[in-house]
């Protein structure tokens, strides 16, 4: 059982489960003990009846008086008792009609014992000394079986109501006691890099639940403080550096405007100003992420037409694959409304096509499908290039994260991915990366909230 809840329950029942079923296992014995108690009891006031009724001179009567004396006293009770008088002289005296001419059993050494005749069934018998007799009554013990077994049925049928209720219960108490610990675990869930500022609500009742909520809360203020430092340092270098490598550029440049040098140098020359270029974009996306993850762009989300929105601009991308000799399809399917900024969702599926493009084999085809389904507008793009595994498709949205495809060196910075989750991310969406038809090929998928979404007819 992996649920803490389910263990609880299960303990608690089982705890509940255990100390009934104890009690009534003693209640067993107790009342067992007692209903013997009583019958000996009975037997013992049966006896003094019959010594009552023999008199003061019973020992010297002979068999037939004894037998005569006690006969109108046993016979009322006939149905109760078992009596069987005996003496060491002359054997038996006297045996109730109820006996018919059996004797009772007998154990050597007890005065109280249970016995079983033949016909009769089990017995309490009792021996008492009478001298110079030997008196024994017994008292069937029938009714205090159908006693017992009566009481165990009914600890049953408590029992495994105890049960199902304890069962009821424990989930319950299982619920309401993990409630903080729920809490605890969905403010967790929520306290991301673009959530640093909420905390875990800490009660006034002075427990293990609040203290472990007071130790989380301080982890999250110290990863708060790393992640405000590391921003803060991305942002400032990124910054800082802009100044530097304009001035670079701007010499490098004015070199090659003097035609004074080599060609060999003005290759170099021409090698250091694309890695400027490089760096300068690195540097943006930087001062981007950075800016996105502080929370620091606000984008004009406007309601339009996805459909339109790509029509505007199939054709660079058709024109853009052409060069790449591939080749491009798109389809759409859906009506409704999305609420997007078009300059940055541009950037998204341009990014996104130009790492298909790149991945693509000569002539391969691109697939840019777009969808709006009840609450979403989907755009997929899948190339036919060789594809990532499950895990790099988790880590492709990572900075600085870059895979050898094809065996091509790949030129980017590592960025563009990261750029288009924080994008999407700004529009209230979600992507992702999954391997593409038949697990070939690369499949970027992302989502954006839509409305008045309605499905196209087939």
């Amino acid at each position: 059982m992996k649920s803490i809840g389910a263990r609880i329950t299960f303990w608690f029942v089982l705890s509940i489960t255990l100390t009934l079923a104890g009690l009534f296992t003693v209640g067993y014995r107790l009342l067992q003990n007692y209903v013997v108690h009583d019958l000996d009891l009975l037997n013992a006031t049966e006896f003094e009846q019959i010594k009552a009724r023999l008199g003061s001179d019973y020992s010297s009567l002979n068999p037939e008086v004894i037998n005569e004396r006690i006969r109108q006293t046993t016979e009322y009770a006939s149905v109760l008792f078992y009596i069987s008088i005996d003496s060491h002289g002359h054997g038996n005296l006297f045996r109730s009609k109820n006996l018919a001419g059996n004797p009772l059993p007998d154990v050597k050494g007890k005065r109280a014992f249970n016995g079983r005749m033949a016909g009769i069934g089990e017995l309490r018998v009792a021996e008492f000394v009478l001298p110079p007799f030997d008196v024994s009554i017994g008292t069937p013990m029938g009714q205090v079986r159908r006693s017992m077994v009566a009481y165990t049925q009914v600890s049953l049928a408590l029992l495994l109501s105890m049960i199902l209720a304890s069962t009821i219960i424990g989930l319950g108490l299982s619920r309401l006691m993990l409630r903080p610990v729920r809490l605890i675990g969905e403010t967790a869930n929520r306290i991301r890099s673009d959530n640093l500022t909420e905390r875990i609500g800490v009660t006034g009742i002075d427990d293990e639940i609040s203290e472990l909520a007071r130790l989380l809360n301080q982890m999250f203020d110290r990863l708060e403080s790393s992640f405000n430092q590391v921003r803060q340092f991305s942002a400032e270098v990124s910054h800082e550096l802009k100044t530097p490598l304009s001035l670079v550029q701007l010499h490098a440049e004015k070199l090659l405007g003097d035609g004074g040098l080599s060609p060999a140098q003005e290759d170099s020359v021409q090698v250091q100003l694309e890695e400027l270029a490089r760096i300068n974009q690195m540097v943006d996306e930087l001062l981007f992420l950075s800016r996105a993850e502080a929370q620091g762009i606000r984008m004009n989300l406007q309601m339009q037409d996805p459909h339109r929105f790509l029509q505007n601009f199939e054709q660079d991308v058709v024109a853009l694959a052409e060069h790449h000799g591939q080749r491009l399809r798109y389809t759409h399917h859906g009506q409704g409304r999305v609420a997007f900024e078009e300059r940055w969702l541009r950037q998204v599926v341009l990014n996104i096509l130009s790492n298909a493009l790149r991945a693509s084999p000569p002539g391969g085809l691109i697939t840019l499908k777009s969808e709006v389904v009840p609450r979403y507008w989907r755009v997929s793009i899948e190339d036919e290039g060789p594809g990532l595994s499950r895990e790099q498709c988790e880590r492709a949205f990572e900075r600085f994260v870059r895979f050898n495809q094809n065996g091509k060196e790949d030129r980017g910075s590592g960025l563009g991915l990261a750029i288009c989750r924080s994008i999407i991310q700004l529009h209230n969406g979600h992507i992702r990366a999954e391997p593409g038809t038949a697990d070939r090929g690369l499949r970027v998928v992302f989502e954006i909230p839509a409305s008045d979404a309605a499905e196209s007819p087939p």
